[in-house]
């Protein structure tokens, strides 16, 4: 398939077509028409045969989508069909929430290590991690071939240890900290503000309440 941008709106809403795509299975539903989908995600069928069709299409005229094969080729182009090897950076009650949701070792998401630079927390166990000092964090990623580091440290110390792990050979930076951060190019960012998808949900809880 020759190589085309594609918009991050479409990229955003591909986990979605996943997950759904899941429950449809796990459902025992072979076949699924995008007007089906559109009831189900609240998108419009015009948008899901545009966003699929970035991709190849996958539909058949009369027949619409098998999910089996819809959903494993959406897990090709997500990537989900490669392991990622991650650590986090900040053994605090975010941190170590994320080691302990084990849903995401299904998507091929494997948590091998966790640190901090709080002595205090050295040794402790989440799940079947041991927080370890800063210090052991370069050898850690070159010998467990990890690609992914996820950030739960204040803003403060964001820019300068995410620059620390790119220099480590880390490949994507999903980032808790809220501060957006600026990196080489070649190095995945996404940016996670939890207090931006709990101020959208105050909007619209003020935006339904003025309108009745």
């Amino acid at each position: 398939m020759e190589e085309k941008e594609i918009s991050q709106a479409v990229i955003g809403r591909l986990p979605r077509y996943f997950r759904y795509l899941g429950e449809l299975k796990d459902e025992g539903i072979e076949r699924v028409s995008s007007q089906e989908l559109s009831d189900i995600m609240k998108v419009t069928a015009s948008q899901i045969r545009q966003d699929l069709n970035n991709f190849g299409g996958f539909g058949q005229q009369g027949y619409g989508y098998n999910v089996e094969f819809l959903y494993q080729e959406i897990g090709k182009i997500l990537g989900l069909n490669h392991r990622h090897n991650l650590i986090i950076i900040g053994a605090g009650n975010l941190g170590q929430a994320l080691a302990n949701y084990v849903n995401f070792e299904r998507r091929g998401f494997l948590f091998r290590g966790i640190f901090d630079k709080n002595p205090k927390l050295y040794g402790q166990k989440i799940r079947d991690m041991t927080i370890q000092p800063m210090e052991g964090m370069e050898e850690f990623v070159r010998q467990n071939d990890i690609d992914i580091a996820v950030l739960t440290i204040p803003k403060t110390e964001a820019e300068q240890m995410a620059r620390r792990l790119v220099g480590y050979g880390i490949k994507g930076i999903w980032n808790f900290a809220h501060v957006d951060l600026s990196l080489p190019e070649g190095v995945q960012v996404e940016n996670v503000h939890l207090s931006d998808s709990l101020m959208k949900l105050s909007y619209n809880i003020n935006r339904f309440t003025m309108s009745n």
